[in-house]
């Protein structure tokens, strides 16, 4: 299929210079492998290489559409993008701003260009002197993983798998970038762990202390603290109601003994005495 006919299915047709530069990358492509090795058709080739010119060129490209008309599932075609972006050298060029405004989050442009100067400070650091030369910042990835950390930092929703998609990296590059930026600037974006340990967390007591069974016994002697068990504790609660009652009881039994229980007498019976007086019977 020809570029210009894909070219009009993604209302692209108008616009001749996305289309000749798409054809310029997909002769590109042609020319230094071959796209059937890592199982990408011509068709989707051509959609790739129209996404390509559209995001050079600063073009809007309706992505959804892409994807269905390359007969691929959203992760494949995202596989398949970032595998001919790498092998022909293309680059995405991220701006800062522009993620901001594409995802709503302005207010943190002046955090994300402050984090990226921090980590490439820190970065280059660490790094042998050898070494710094050759270091490179220029990928998108640095971008968009400054730009995650921050968001996440100011407790920001940003949707990390359409970042990675607009970036046009791996989610394992990602990951990576990522964790070397917590490690390296943990002060700027470090977050604390979601999930606390138990033991740490001192919930409100007086909502708890409102029900009977979770109030504090005043003359028992223990507290909340010396049980683990709420089970315990309204054990405990039980047995100590159950000796006051008791010490009521034997109290009013004391102080007035004729209002107390009677002693019941079981009387024995005499089974011989009543086989006789049958035997009597019988002989009269």
């Amino acid at each position: 299929m020809d570029i210009s006919d894909i070219a009009r299915k993604l209302d692209l047709s108008n616009n001749k210079l996305v289309v000749r530069k798409a054809a310029e990358i997909r002769r590109l492509c042609n020319a230094q492998f071959d796209s059937s090795v890592i199982g990408v058709g011509e068709i989707c080739k051509a959609v790739i290489c129209l996404e390509m010119a559209a995001s050079r060129l600063q073009v809007i490209f309706d992505r959804q559409a892409a994807i269905k008309l390359s007969g691929m599932s959203e992760k494949a075609y995202t596989r398949s993008f970032n595998s001919l972006q790498n092998v022909i050298g293309v680059k995405i060029k991220l701006n800062v701003k522009e993620l901001a405004i594409q995802f709503g989050c302005v207010r943190i442009i002046k955090s994300v260009q402050n984090m990226l100067s921090l980590y490439k400070e820190r970065f280059l650091a660490s790094l042998p002197a050898s070494r710094r030369a050759n270091a490179d910042f220029t990928r998108p990835v640095f971008t968009a993983a400054a730009f995650y950390l921050c968001a996440k930092k100011q407790k920001l929703k940003v949707d990390k798998l359409r970042l990675v998609e607009v970036c046009g990296t791996s989610e394992s590059e990602f990951s990576c970038v990522s964790t070397s930026m917590i490690d390296l600037c943990f002060d700027c974006v470090g977050v604390s762990k979601e999930k606390k340990d138990a033991k740490d967390v001192k919930g409100n007591r007086e909502l708890l202390d409102v029900l009977p069974e979770k109030r504090k016994l005043e003359d028992g002697g223990y507290s909340s603290d010396d049980e683990s068990s709420c089970y315990k504790r309204h054990k405990k609660m039980e047995e100590a109601k159950y000796e006051d009652w008791k010490s009521t009881v034997v109290h009013s039994i004391k102080k007035n003994p004729e209002k107390g229980p009677k002693k019941v007498i079981q009387t024995s019976l005499d089974f011989t005495k009543k086989a006789a007086t049958e035997e009597v019977q019988v002989d009269s």
